[in-house]
């Protein structure tokens, strides 16, 4: 009878069940923008930076705690692995700020348009998150 049903635990069967895998949240396209959209804007700052200042000293602080401020505000009230925990209205209120700054650094390097692009399409990604958030 070779089709008999068998044992779960048969002698010399060293079944070990596998560990499932950390679910791992997928990558598409707006992720992918939603990171651009960061990255671009922390770029932003330290290009402001270090146009906007004399070089050697006030234009190396600008360069680097301008993005870092951007970075650490971010992280601290906007992040998914937030240490803070802060409702809806607060992580919109943060990244509104953060975007508008990034783009007002492109309005006051005398690049409008490229501020309003930036802000459009941060605003957008911004919806997007927001929406799959709470969902």
């Amino acid at each position: 009878m070779r089709d008999a049903p068998r044992s779960p635990v048969e002698p010399g069967d060293d079944h070990v069940p596998a560990t499932p895998a950390a679910p791992r949240r997928p990558v598409d396209t707006w992720s992918v923008l939603r990171v651009v959209v960061c990255a671009f804007g922390l770029l932003s700052l330290a290009y402001w930076g270090y146009l906007a200042w004399p070089y050697p000293f006030p234009a190396v602080f600008f360069i680097v705690g301008a993005p870092l401020f951007a970075a650490v505000v971010w992280y601290l009230f906007r992040s998914p692995r937030s240490p803070i925990e802060t409702d809806v209205v607060g992580k919109t209120v943060v990244e509104t700020a953060l975007v508008v700054a990034a783009g007002a650094t492109w309005v006051s390097l005398g690049h409008p348009l490229v501020g309003l692009v930036f802000v459009v399409v941060a605003a957008v990604s911004g919806v997007v998150a927001f929406r799959r958030e709470t969902a």
